[in-house]
């Protein structure tokens, strides 16, 4: 079917692979446990936003930049962990807010943010991109990989699986958040864990040699 071949056998790779703990995962996570599900939906919908881009990318080959220009990679790779760092450190000055709002009382603005931050982390994050160029092309066949369907099929794929993990990890979360909504101590605690995890990601970005 579109030169794609061993279709089911993607499907499992890409249900592991999304099950795999990372930086959008704990994006979500967070997002979902401090500030409830609407902010959890909103940092899906950013991630998802994201991870469409670099599936455009692999389709119409503008990923093969990154994998052969090592200046290139290493720009993005460097804004990606700025911009995780300053994310983690600004979540640990601000003010704290979680459990302090309800879902219904939350501004277009802060949702908008909550959005452009959920695409920014998955964006700026280069080995996204590379995965998709390097494990795509492994499902399809090399007589129509130059072709964008096939991988348009393939990455639309794992972003159904994704949106479907993510959004579980989202109704759960948020379960969590109304347990735990009166505890302000509990609040404070995971905003500034939040923010320490996110520094975490960005150091092993900027470090990573791979």
């Amino acid at each position: 079917m579109f030169g794609i071949e061993n279709y089911l056998g993607f499907i499992i790779a890409a249900i592991i692979l999304n099950l795999t703990p990372g930086v959008d995962t704990m994006y979500i996570l967070t997002r979902s446990v401090s500030q409830g599900k609407t902010a959890g939906l909103i940092s899906v919908a950013g991630i998802m936003s994201g991870c469409i881009v670099h599936v455009l990318c692999a389709a119409f080959g503008l990923s093969l930049i990154l994998s052969t220009s090592a200046f290139v990679f290493t720009l993005v790779k460097w804004a990606g962990a700025i911009y995780l760092i300053y994310l983690g450190v600004k979540t640990l000055l601000e003010k704290n807010k979680a459990f302090e709002t309800s879902q219904s009382e939350y501004a277009v603005r802060d949702l908008a943010k909550i959005y452009k931050q959920g695409v920014l982390t998955n964006v700026l994050n280069p080995k996204v991109a590379l995965f998709f160029l390097s494990f795509l092309p492994q499902f399809i066949n090399p007589n129509h990989a130059n072709g964008p369907i096939p991988f348009l099929i393939l990455g639309g794929t794992f972003l159904v699986t994704g949106t479907l993990w993510c959004l579980f990890l989202t109704w759960t979360a948020a379960l969590m958040t109304n347990t735990l909504r009166q505890n302000k101590m509990v609040g404070t605690f995971l905003q500034k864990l939040s923010g320490i995890i996110f520094i975490g990601f960005g150091l092993k970005l900027a470090l990573d040699n791979d």
